[in-house]
């Protein structure tokens, strides 16, 4: 279920409200980007909405412009990176594809080739 209002127990909603530490490379009117703790490329960037959806699919049933302006800011991000245009971009949805944080999450990843099918 969508709550567009940041929920008190949502690590990325903490970060949001700036009440958890991270490592913020870009801040914009709509999301909060921030270094990966656990990166799995020279570059690692999550792009966060400042509302809580629990994934990239509820954000797109309840703001689908706001998964658009997602994928502009991760543009943003990829090119303040010295990406040149070779990123890739992530959504994960479900536990069982590796999301560990239900609350929509872009992982912006590049500076090394990547391998397709991805892992």
């Amino acid at each position: 279920m969508s709550d567009p209002s940041h929920t008190a127990d949502c690590l990325f909603c903490g970060i949001v409200r700036g009440d958890v530490p991270a490592e913020v490379v870009l801040s914009t009117d709509t999301a909060v980007c921030f270094r990966d703790t656990m990166p799995q490329a020279p570059t690692h960037v999550l792009v966060v909405p400042r509302s809580h959806h629990a994934n990239a699919v509820e954000l797109a049933r309840h703001d689908p412009s706001g998964l658009a302006e997602l994928v502009e800011v991760a543009d943003k991000v990829a090119e303040s990176e010295g990406l040149a245009g070779d990123y890739r971009l992530v959504f994960n949805t479900g536990a069982g594809a590796g999301q560990s944080v239900f609350h929509t999450h872009l992982h912006v990843l590049g500076g090394r080739p990547m391998n397709w099918p991805p892992g």
